[in-house]
């Protein structure tokens, strides 16, 4: 008997783990990307996701189940596919673009019997409103009857070594009970355990109330602490003392904003669904991203100040920025605060240097200088700002060198750091 074949639309931060995952539990893998110089490193054996080791994605070439390919065709006969393609922002609005694209592209090779899952980040309503009609008018067949739909959100968490994708529970849905039943069998051959949900539209919610849970929060935090420096309290040592509380407390810590994908954009398409729909605001998200982005203007305000105090002024500055990912042990830039503040500092006249292992070069900002983290960079600069807190930094070799260091994340000691 064949192996089930798997197609993933999108093959990066989500579609790629998913795919490996899905080999590894004997499908056969088509891994679907319009990016053509991706799916030429993916066929040599090259990974551009930290938690999928060149080891790992070279096993799944060699065993003849994973072909990374540009063309639509080649999901002909598939059983199951999944799309994990990105839905940003644009001026505010949720850009479905990639998912219209998706479910046009694979709607002809739609078969009576197959399984079709989105796991993007969307409002609620998506799976079936918009992605429904785009496959059945493709395809001619209909959902549910002919093929299965159903949506699971995606939840992996860069650089995690603990939850990963096998370990983490799997939320999952369908349009009828049949399609329930054909999403939660395939997700049970991936991953410890699932949890399936009545609907598609709830399934599609709960992502948004996981990151709109952490926006608001962070950002709670964040105005605490801006509060906090004007008071002259240390809010770092509140927080600790708080979370010795056994119950009703959950710690978050301040920082230089919020990257990637599900902070800065994902509660947005809640906040635009209820305004579009209900004709009111969601005042919690959108104070929440108010405050979230305001913080990179905070942190370049502040490492300003510091200059000052130190009898040095931003202009003609040399600083030495540690960490551009929007998250620590990743090389992911999407929507990075850490870049926001080498713009700012940049736009008060200074020269800024930069120490990044995980980033590629293309992603680095224009003027950025990408140097190695030494005692003679950090001593030639006039300030260090650690923004990204990668566990690969010397933080005791910045505190023995540097003049003064402006800390967002609360990993350095001495008299001369300066925290958030």
């Amino acid at each position: 008997m064949n192996a089930q074949k798997l197609v993933v639309i999108g093959q990066g931060y989500v579609g790629l783990p998913l795919a490996m995952r899905a080999v590894e539990a004997g499908l056969d893998v088509v891994g679907l990307d319009v990016d053509a110089d991706r799916v030429k490193r993916l066929a040599s054996g090259e990974s551009f996701v930290e938690d999928i080791p060149a080891d790992r994605l070279g096993r799944a070439l060699a065993s003849g189940r994973y072909r990374p390919s540009t063309e639509y065709p080649d999901a002909e006969g598939f059983d199951i596919c999944v799309i994990t393609v990105p839905t940003p922002l644009r001026d505010g609005v949720p850009d479905l673009s990639f998912v219209e694209q998706a479910g046009t592209a694979v709607g002809p090779y739609v078969r009576r019997g197959c399984t079709v899952v989105l796991e993007s980040t969307t409002y609620p309503g998506t799976t079936e409103d918009l992605l429904r009609p785009l496959l059945e008018a493709a395809s001619g067949l209909r959902s549910p009857g002919d093929f299965h739909l159903g949506y699971s959100p995606e939840r992996i968490d860069p650089g995690n070594p603990t939850w990963r994708l096998e370990n983490t529970p799997k939320v999952v849905s369908g349009v009828d009970a049949a399609s329930l039943a054909r999403v939660d069998g395939f997700y049970r051959r991936l991953v410890e355990r699932t949890v399936p949900v009545d609907s598609t539209r709830v399934a599609e919610l709960t992502k948004l109330i996981e990151n709109t849970f952490r926006q608001v929060n962070i950002a709670l935090i964040n105005e605490l602490a801006m509060a906090s420096h004007q008071l002259g309290i240390d809010a770092w040592q509140a927080i600790e003392a708080a979370s010795s509380k056994p119950f009703g407390f959950m710690p978050f810590r301040p920082g230089p904003g919020v990257g990637g994908h599900c902070l800065p954009i994902d509660p947005c398409y809640l906040s635009w669904q209820v305004k579009r729909t209900l004709g009111r605001p969601f005042r919690f998200i959108e104070l929440a991203d108010d405050i979230n982005h305001q913080m990179p203007e905070h942190v370049a305000q502040r490492v300003m100040a510091g200059l000052n105090r130190i009898g040095r002024p931003v202009n003609g500055a040399r600083l030495l920025l540690l960490g551009l990912a929007y998250k620590k042990n990743t090389g992911d830039m999407r929507d990075s605060p850490a870049v926001d503040v080498a713009r700012r500092l940049q736009a008060l006249g200074a020269d800024v240097h930069a120490v990044e292992p995980y980033a590629e070069p293309q992603h680095i900002p224009g003027g950025v200088v990408v140097v190695d983290l030494t005692a003679r960079e950090v001593a030639a600069a006039d300030a260090v700002v650690l923004v990204t807190d990668h566990d690969s930094f010397d933080y005791d070799l910045v505190t023995r060198h540097a003049r003064y260091v402006f800390d967002t994340r609360d990993r350095c000691r001495g008299a001369i750091v300066e925290r958030l």
